[in-house]
């Protein structure tokens, strides 16, 4: 039995890809919990930055063309109760610094809103700042008082750490859970085939039942072609012993032919009647023994089609070799075999198949001769592909015969007195179409048979 061209599993590749699919669900949901939490922490301290900010802002006064901030104790010391970062704090009346830090970084854009939010290096630590400010009438002039509010983000990153931690724990558990259900799909999905498996396994060579058992829709059309795929097996064998059968009795009756003239042979001997017998017997013999030879080929054609081999044939190489072969009985008919065009030509395919499908157009074409008439054969390239055009100068193809002559076992009205078993031109049909191409019969401008077999190129 034949090893099947076998690939990756359907169970193998559903699994990865199930397996693929947690493993990039598990790494969004990773980064998506990141990105939440870090927001979440960050807004967290921005609201508290944005409130230390606004209590300085509302501590302010002006008295006398001064303006006064009194520090509320509990602007910086709420940054203290929420973590054990580092404060920093500066107040500046528009250019003019007026407490806390000089050098704090400023907020660059209060165009858009009275809070801004940046985030800086300072000191050597990366800063958190808040920044805020509210105009003043100050001396009849308008001046902006700024209030910024800064925090180290040590504490934050410690607890993003531990965030991005439970974050990972989270994604691989979700990975884990999912490959374990993956494993569980993946054999689910797939008990249904291993049960049609199963059932067809179980049949013997002789059970050719269609598949009746239930599947899901998605093999339905596998079920099918698989119960057409038997019917066809089973046809394909009914129409193999119809042909042994009438292959038996073509063989029988000749031979049978032979022993009765045999017979009567012995009974009527140096008789006018015995010689005529003998010319029967002889006839019979050359029958059958064509019968049985074409019957044999026929048998390695449906044989060699159904398990077709794949080789280069230099094909113009192939029909001057067959010529050659067929030069005797040509000769013995004084029938010469002319090639008018060879094109060179390789093809892949079955080389025996071929060779048969061509000799026995030529041997038909030759038989249906008579002397002195030439058979012409050519290899011509056509449309698409290539043609093996084999005509004659015989009687030709009568609309009915064009109609029946690729059956097998049907012969021509002209084939009375020619020794046949009308299995040729169904030979070649087989082969031909084994191949892709087809066949066609026709007959000449100026009288005879054409028989034309063309294949499509590779």
């Amino acid at each position: 039995m034949t090893a099947p061209n076998t690939k990756r599993s359907i169970r193998q590749r559903l699994l990865v890809m199930l397996l693929f699919s947690s493993a990039l669900t598990g790494i969004l949901l990773y980064f998506v919990m990141q990105s939440v939490f870090q927001q979440i922490a960050q807004e967290t301290q921005d609201n508290i930055l944005a409130a230390s900010a606004i209590s300085i802002l509302d501590s302010a006064r002006v008295s006398r063309g001064e303006i006064s901030v009194d520090l509320p104790y509990s602007a910086l010391s709420m940054l203290d109760r929420v973590t054990d970062e580092r404060a920093f704090y500066s107040i500046r009346l528009d250019d003019e610094f007026l407490s806390g830090y000089d050098n704090l970084p400023r907020s660059i854009d209060f165009a858009d809103a009275d809070m801004t939010f940046q985030s800086a290096a300072y000191l050597g630590q990366d800063i958190r700042i808040a920044a805020t400010r509210r105009s003043f009438s100050i001396d009849n002039k308008q001046a902006f008082l700024e209030v910024s509010v800064a925090q180290t983000l040590t504490g934050v990153n410690l607890a993003l750490a531990r965030i991005s931690r439970i974050s990972l724990s989270v994604g691989l558990g979700f990975f884990a859970l999912s490959a374990v259900m993956a494993l569980l799909i993946a054999r689910s999905t797939i008990r249904p085939l291993q049960s049609l498996t199963e059932s067809v396994s179980r049949r013997g060579p002789s059970d050719l039942r269609p598949v009746a058992a239930p599947v899901p829709s998605e093999m339905a059309p596998l079920v099918v072609s698989l119960n057409n795929l038997m019917a066809r097996l089973k046809k394909s064998l009914a129409r193999s012993e119809d042909f042994i059968a009438e292959a038996a009795h073509r063989v029988r009756t000749p031979l049978a032919i032979v022993r009765t003239q045999a017979e009567i042979t012995l009974r009527r001997v140096e008789k006018e009647e015995n010689r005529r017998a003998v010319r029967e017997m002889i006839r019979a013999i050359d029958e059958s023994s064509r019968t049985a030879g074409q019957l044999l080929d026929h048998a390695m054609v449906t044989f060699r089609t159904d398990n077709l081999s794949s080789e280069v044939i230099k094909l113009h190489e192939l029909i001057s070799e067959t010529v050659e072969r067929s030069q005797p009985i040509s000769d013995l008919k004084e029938i010469p075999v002319r090639i008018l065009h060879l094109d060179p030509i390789e093809i892949t395919g079955d080389r025996i198949l071929f060779q048969s499908a061509f000799h026995n157009v030529l041997d038909n074409a030759i038989k249906y001769s008579s002397s002195g008439k030439v058979v012409d054969v050519s290899l011509e390239i056509a449309d698409g592909g290539f043609e093996i055009i084999v005509s004659d100068s015989g009687p030709g193809f009568s609309e009915t015969d064009r109609g029946t002559l690729l059956e097998r076992f049907e012969r021509g009205e002209n084939a009375d007195t020619v020794v046949g078993s009308g299995l040729g031109l169904t030979i070649a049909d087989e082969v031909v179409r084994a191949h892709g191409g087809t066949i066609t019969l026709s007959n000449n401008s100026g009288g005879g048979a054409c028989v034309t077999l063309s294949f499509p190129s590779d």
